[in-house]
């Protein structure tokens, strides 16, 4: 019976399955970290390691009790089938802790195996869906609302923008450095900031749309309602996105990985933006504000819906930035308190580089002038273009272009991003403006279809070129952290600190303009009871003729000679890491 059980002496041993149980070589306190790559599915056996891996995670992690160790055996075998596993590092796990190891890393896989879907990418781009839808329909009709419905007088105007402007340049480097520095888990996790903020900033958008009262002209309760409504706004716009462009420096290192998220985006900018054009078939261009009431409140719902997905299924580099912060603020010397040296230490050293300088000038200009487009391209159509040439409808789609062909433009030059590289492309498009402005100031305004056509186009190039803008700041963080030796990049403090300067440019528009229209008879128009004559209006739409050629024209000379020193030209050619 011996000799039938066992094998005969001087026998070879049968062969051993392809995937087999890993040597223990490593054991410790893991974390999975990585995600699987997709070449799981061409390796022997990987389908079989990937099940057997992530059940001997669950597990081991059931089995943890109080000391919370999980072990896990990681060997050459193992490095061959499945490179991931490479990602483990030793990290204590808490046993306090409500995360479930490989859970967003199965998902992740998941989506990208069965429907070709990189669900990080996918996760990052739904908080730009949500803002998106937000964004463009506050910047496109609140100055009208409050110009032409509101019966806002100047002065108020003027007042609300001035605080506006104060806000909006205090709250980014401030938000960026609690985001950075402080040790609350909703502010320091990117992913639980934008889950918490999207509900108040969905709130703040509806704001603007219902009035508080039956506004008189020049009523004063009218002018606190636009400070509340901007300042309230632009805080919890700042608060969310401000996580996300930290999400962006920090879950992709690469070029390439970079461009990816700039491609997801850029179609979830695209859906947003439809919210101007369907806004303004709905409501008429908001003739019928209940019908843009109602509208605004479900675009609200459904972009915070949007956002919430991204605080809970993104993932970064550095998930776990409260458990680095206790070391890194001991490292600094302030214990993990705030203090005013370290802000005024870490600002200087941001803004000290050259290539930062450069890149906040040009976007202050940039920014000014999507203001310009963003709040009176409704305005100049509707004085500059008859009704008969354009009717209602057709407004309303070429409104809607302005948003959504930018997204399209984007997607299109994604094969030209990686080969000339984001430098190239941003100082073509101002050539490009600077030579349209000049050609259609030389033309003349009483081409209608061709001013439709600069306009739109205009603002197309504008809103498209600002949308590659995170490419840029994140090569600065990335250059920051190289040359500072820090152990975390400063991703919100850098953005935030750009936003310090360029966010004043949001207000300064808005003044400006309406300083300059107002001299020349827009309040007189706006308020003149019965039909006015529009040919006692001439020298108004000679201003607006000009503003629409000039200002473009101006901006771009000033953009070229601002962005040409810029050094980081070549990341596109950059080695993978």
């Amino acid at each position: 019976m011996r000799a039938k059980r066992g094998r005969a002496r001087g026998s070879r041993a049968p062969p051993r399955p392809a995937v087999r149980s890993l040597p223990s070589q490593e054991v410790g306190r893991c974390r999975w970290k990585g995600r699987w790559s997709p070449a799981l599915r061409g390796a022997d056996g990987g389908a079989r390691l990937l099940r057997d891996v992530v059940c001997g995670l669950w597990r081991s992690r059931a089995g943890t009790g109080r000391g919370g160790t999980v072990r896990l055996g990681v060997g050459k075998a193992g490095a061959y089938c499945c490179p991931a596993l490479g990602a483990l590092r030793e990290e204590p796990v808490r046993k306090d802790s409500a995360w479930r190891p490989g859970r967003r890393e199965l998902y992740s896989w998941k989506m990208k195996i069965l429907w070709g879907i990189h669900a990080n990418a996918l996760a990052y781009s739904m908080t730009t869906l949500g803002a998106g839808m937000m964004n463009s329909i506050f910047n496109f009709y609140y100055v009208k609302l409050f110009l032409n419905r509101y019966k806002i007088s100047e002065t108020g105007f003027h007042v609300a923008q001035v605080v506006f402007m104060v806000w909006n340049a205090v709250n980014d480097p401030l938000f960026g450095y609690i985001q950075d520095n402080s040790r609350l888990k909703c502010c320091a996790r990117r992913q639980f900031s934008i889950l918490y903020g999207a509900p108040l900033y969905g709130l703040a958008f509806l704001l603007p749309w219902f009035p508080w009262r039956l506004y008189g002209e020049g009523d004063w309760l009218c002018s606190l309602h636009l400070i509340v409504a901007l300042c309230a706004f632009d805080g919890l716009l700042t608060f969310v996105l401000l996580a996300q462009c930290a999400l962006f420096a920090e879950s992709c290192p690469r070029h390439d990985s970079r461009l990816r998220l700039i491609k997801y985006s850029q179609v979830a900018t695209l859906l947003g933006s439809t919210s101007v054009l369907f806004c303004g078939l709905i409501s008429d261009n908001m003739e019928n504000f209940g019908y843009f009431q109602v509208f605004v409140v479900l675009v609200a719902a459904l972009a915070t819906a949007c956002m919430c997905c991204t605080g809970k299924y993104s993932t970064s580099q550095y998930e776990q930035r409260e458990g680095h912060m206790e070391g890194a603020n001991l490292e600094n010397g302030n214990n993990g308190a705030f203090s005013l040296a370290s802000v005024v230490s870490l600002t200087k050293q941001i803004m000290t580089e050259k290539n930062f300088l450069c890149f906040v000038t040009m976007n202050f200009f940039q920014v000014f002038h999507l203001a310009f487009y963003n709040n009176f391209m409704m305005i100049f159509a509707d004085n500059l273009i008859p009704k008969d040439v354009l009717s209602s409808s057709v407004r309303s789609i070429m409104y809607g272009a302005g948003f959504i062909c930018p997204q399209c433009l984007v997607l299109l030059s994604h094969a030209w991003l990686k080969k000339f590289g984001y430098y190239r492309i941003i100082l073509f498009s101002f050539y490009y403006e600077g030579v349209a402005a000049a050609v259609m100031c030389l033309l003349g305004q009483e081409h209608h279809y061709l001013l439709a056509f600069y306009v739109t186009t205009n603002m197309v190039i504008v809103q498209a070129s600002f949308s590659l803008f995170n490419l840029p700041l994140a090569d600065i963080v990335d250059a920051d952290l190289i040359k500072h030796k820090r152990r975390l990049p400063l991703s919100s403090m850098v953005f935030g600190t750009n936003a310090l300067f360029t966010k004043p440019a949001q207000s300064l528009a808005p003044m400006v303009v309406l300083t300059i229209l107002n001299h020349y008879g827009y309040y007189n128009l706006n308020n003149v009871p019965g039909r006015p004559d529009i040919r006692s209006f001439l020298d108004l739409h000679d201003a607006m003729f000009y503003l629409v050629c000039l200002v473009p024209f101006c901006i771009a000379f000033l953009q070229i000679l601002t962005w040409t020193p810029f050094s980081i030209q070549n990341s596109h050619l950059a080695a993978p890491q």
